[in-house]
């Protein structure tokens, strides 16, 4: 890289840094391309961007976002991953570390909070935002349900009764 390049990597990283709402820093020792392309793949879906960068030109993208505490992170082969879904990339690579020892979390950042691995797991185990936004409409629709049924069934109990007149008259007349 040269040095507009490099200049052009920083600008792109720090606006990322400034659009983002985490950023997981991981350790790829030894990945083979395949395992970064399936990582890459499986981040893709997930909404996710995983990106192996120099440390130095992170750190220099780094200077003066929420994000800045997570220099001392950048220390031999890491890469970073980051979303607008806190959970959605937390979950992604604590998944993809379980099945592959050579990737390992570090740690990362949720706005100004500073994350250590144990906090990735933690937060890779809640249900995603849509998970979430699904048990929501769930919550509120519930009530609602119960409310129609409960104002339904006194008609249904009418209509029953009539119902086992009609068949009694029927039976007296036949």
């Amino acid at each position: 890289m040269d040095r507009t390049e490099k200049r052009e990597f920083v600008a792109t990283l720090g606006q990322v840094f400034a659009e983002t709402s985490m950023i997981v820093v991981t350790q790829n020792k030894g990945l083979t391309v395949a395992e970064v392309s399936d990582l890459r793949r499986k981040m893709r879906a997930s909404g996710s961007t995983y990106k192996v960068a120099k440390n130095r030109l992170a750190v220099l993208a780094l200077e003066g976002t929420r994000f800045d505490g997570i220099k001392p992170l950048l220390k031999g082969p890491t890469a970073l991953a980051w979303s607008l879904d806190p959970v959605a990339v937390a979950k992604t690579a604590v998944d993809y570390a379980k099945t592959n020892e050579k990737f390992v979390v570090i740690g990362g950042a949720l706005g100004n909070q500073m994350l250590n691995a144990d906090g990735i797991k933690a937060l890779a185990d809640l249900p995603s935002l849509d998970a979430l936004r699904a048990r929501l409409v769930g919550m509120i629709q519930t009530p609602a349900t119960r409310i129609a049924g409960v104002l339904a069934a006194p008609a249904g109990q009418l209509a029953r009764v009539f119902g086992a007149y009609a068949k009694k008259d029927e039976a007296d007349a036949a």
